[in-house]
């Protein structure tokens, strides 16, 4: 099945203008997507993800920043859009979850007012009472028990699950094509992260919906993603299926944070899993591979920057950026008998 994308980003890049010097939060990020697909944003903190998605939507818009690049949604381009258009294409065309929905709701106003608000502002045609059975409507779409007596409560009466399901609604007002999903299951206990990711998946196939996941967690990646972004210091450095990344992963950095997750089917070790050292200041990157000084497996080519390409053959759309060949890579990366990254 050929994948027709709906959202095309190419070479963006995102830098901002510090006391300190210039910080270049993105760099390059490329990627497409289609309708119905789930793609999987991953990295630690400081890694890009937000920064770049954000960045679609004109959330990132200041003095100074400076934003290079192309991101099209259909026929339209988002970077360089006017800020009237980019209000037209937020919430209408980009639903957006942000990630904590205690501070993006606002705390004075009822939860479905402000879905109300939402649906009035992009179609004013609305009458006050359609929005309100449109809210009432999206809250019981989402799973809110009672949404007849939700919609009236303010955002401190719902549980952390709760919230995050009615913003959940909120994105999904307008019937958007995209759907960004930043951090959704953050501060949430196990079972509930179960239930939201399940929601989403069921939400993205129903509607046909091309849906951005950020996350830094493995676990929520392997429950809904289809194509996997792995970002380090404001670099894709690894891409693929969620197979690809899982089964036969390419760059050392993508490694640890395999490794570092906790197996519940294993002995209990005697100390959990870790990438070593932090991740560089992006006002100071290190000479060539930004991962270098964290690496085990570096050797002295990975002071020369290398590119995001395929070096396997067989897998011409699973691309990284490390100069071990594949062979070399398969046997490094085996960690008592586990994909991980030496410590």
């Amino acid at each position: 099945m050929s994948r027709e994308p709906l959202l095309s980003v190419r070479d963006l890049r995102v830098g901002f203008a510090t006391e300190d010097g210039p910080l270049q939060a993105v760099d390059g990020v490329s990627f497409d997507l289609a309708p119905g697909e789930v793609l999987a944003i991953v990295g630690e903190s400081g890694s890009g993800k937000s920064v770049a998605v954000q960045t679609i939507v004109g959330l990132t818009r200041s003095p100074g920043a400076r934003i290079e690049g192309s991101a099209r949604l259909g026929e339209t381009e988002l970077i360089g859009a006017s800020d009237a258009e980019l209000r037209r294409v937020r919430g209408e065309r980009i639903g957006m979850v942000f990630q904590d929905p205690m501070t993006s709701f606002n705390p004075v106003y009822r939860v479905g007012a402000q879905i109300v608000e939402a649906i009035r502002a992009h179609r004013p045609g609305v009458g006050k009472g359609e929005a309100h059975r449109q809210a009432v409507e999206l809250l019981d779409s989402v799973g809110i028990p009672d949404p007849e007596r939700r919609v009236n409560a303010y955002p401190h009466e719902l549980s952390g699950g709760m919230r995050q399901r009615a913003m959940i609604a909120m994105a999904l007002a307008l019937d958007p094509e995209v759907l960004i999903a930043d951090e959704p299951t953050t501060a949430l206990d196990v079972t509930v992260q179960a239930q939201i990711l399940a929601l989403i998946e069921r939400l993205n196939r129903a509607r046909g919906l091309a849906t951005i996941l950020i996350t830094h967690d493995f676990g929520v990646v392997a429950e809904a993603a289809d194509w996997v972004l792995v970002m380090y210091a404001g670099r894709v450095v690894e891409e693929g299926t969620l197979d690809q990344i899982f089964y036969d992963p390419q760059h050392p950095y993508t490694w640890g944070l395999l490794g570092s997750l906790t197996r519940i089917d294993r002995p209990r070790p005697r100390r959990l899993p870790q990438i070593g050292g932090l991740p560089p200041s992006l006002l100071d990157l290190p000479q060539g591979c930004s991962f270098r000084p964290r690496c085990p497996h570096a050797f002295d080519r990975c002071a020369e920057l290398p590119a995001l390409d395929a070096r396997a053959p067989e897998a011409p759309k699973h691309r990284d950026r490390c100069w071990l060949d594949p062979e070399a890579k398969r046997e490094r990366r085996q960690v008592e008998g586990e994909i991980g990254l030496e410590s």
